[in-house]
């Protein structure tokens, strides 16, 4: 099999994804990483030897040698970037979240609809076992038909990973409600089965806000931004970005088009980090205790109770066959996106959905900006709908 040419634009914080797919006489290679800072390039030039790195995206999307992109680029830039490789014939891999507003979400959308070229969006967490295995057991019907989820991400590592650089800026990434709560919002969307049509949120910057010691605007991270068990309590933080006016904590009321209701919490100060998934159908209910290898998807579906551990059915969440970040998803995410792009066809992965998580994440903040205010959650044009889920093809499938 031929190797697949891919071209990496930005090798930040998700440079890891471009070297999970350097897989060079396995189906798929780097040829070209463009990255504006000299630093990163180096990193790049050193972690892929044989790609070659440039200053310049263009000079990627122009290339008649790379055959798809990785567009690894901060959240605000995704929409210029990937239409413009769109534009270009080229196949498309986007991180998440798709982009920051919902505007730009549809052009990214309407351009690939037009172009007939091919669109991934990077949601992992859909190939993340645990996420895998609580789905498993939702269709089955364990639990009936869903009714309600509720879900909570203690985000322990909050004030090194995103009040440090660029995530701290609502110019940049809207909030951390819409950048970090995507992934979540989509999943419970993916395990509901529905897309959220209403929203009503609470939220405020209640801890990083009232750091004094910030960066000078232009100064680099310090080498210790991430210590891993350091930097505790929260307010012994140093070196925060110059600019914070993202909230730090931020609740969500959703309610979905197929009926279900479901809350959303984010908290970027809390001492563990992990996500919390609440599950409740009809007949039953499922949570899952740790989120990774050694966590346990727990179901409670025989009788009525008070309070028990014991639940009537426990399913230990699976080893990762590869140990990389998210449980192992990231090998398979881009396993599906080199599949989906030699041969097309549907993907668990949905533009469609990512979109909808930015929808609901945007209006979200808008709400918790504006007192708690409901929003209503624009649906997608029809025509788009129907050309992603057919698989980005045109007509009947």
């Amino acid at each position: 099999m031929t190797d697949l040419r891919l071209g990496a634009l930005g090798f930040g914080l998700r440079g890891s994804l471009a070297r999970i797919a350097h897989r060079p006489g396995r189906g798929s290679r780097v040829t070209v990483v463009a990255e504006h800072d000299p630093v990163l390039r180096d990193r790049a030039a050193d972690r892929i030897p044989v790609a070659r790195t440039v200053d310049d995206h263009h000079k990627v999307i122009d290339d008649p040698e790379v055959d798809a992109v990785l567009v690894l680029t901060p959240d605000h830039t995704h929409a210029d970037i990937a239409c413009e490789a769109l534009r270009a014939g080229k196949a498309v891999f986007v991180e998440k979240p798709l982009d920051i507003t919902i505007e730009r979400c549809d052009r990214i959308l309407r351009t690939a609809f037009e172009t007939g070229s091919r669109l991934y969006v990077g949601h992992n967490m859909r190939h993340m076992p645990v996420i895998r295995l609580m789905r498993d057991i939702i269709e089955r019907g364990d639990i009936g038909t869903v009714k309600t989820v509720w879900v909570r991400h203690f985000v322990g590592y909050g004030g090194d990973w995103y009040f440090k650089d660029w995530h701290a800026e609502r110019r940049y990434t809207t909030g951390l409600l819409l950048q970090k709560g995507a992934h979540d919002i989509d999943v419970l969307h993916w395990l509901a089965g529905g897309y959220t049509r209403q929203v009503q949120a609470l939220g405020d910057l209640m801890v990083y806000g009232d750091i004094p010691h910030r960066r000078a605007p232009g100064e680099p991270k310090t080498a210790d931004w991430y210590t891993g068990d350091g930097h505790w309590p929260p307010h012994t933080q140093r070196a925060l970005n110059p600019v914070i006016d993202v909230e730090d904590v931020s609740l969500v009321n959703m309610r979905l088009d197929n009926g279900v209701l479901a809350a959303y919490q984010q908290c970027h100060f809390t001492p563990d980090y992990w996500r919390n998934y609440i599950v409740i159908g009809n007949a039953g209910r499922l949570e899952n205790f740790g989120d990774g290898p050694g966590g346990v998807v727990k179901v409670w579906n025989s009788r009525r109770s008070g309070q028990r551990d014991r639940a009537d059915a426990e399913y230990p969440v699976p080893e990762a066959d590869e140990d990389t970040a998210h449980g192992g998803a990231d090998p398979l995410l881009i396993d599906e996106f080199l599949r989906f792009v030699r041969d097309g066809g549907r993907t668990d992965t949905s533009p469609v959905a990512a979109r909808m998580a930015v929808a609901a994440g945007f209006r979200a903040t808008e709400s918790l900006r504006d007192g708690g205010t409901a929003r209503e959650v624009p649906p997608l044009a029809p025509e788009l709908v129907a050309y992603f889920e057919r698989g980005q093809v045109r007509g009947e499938a």
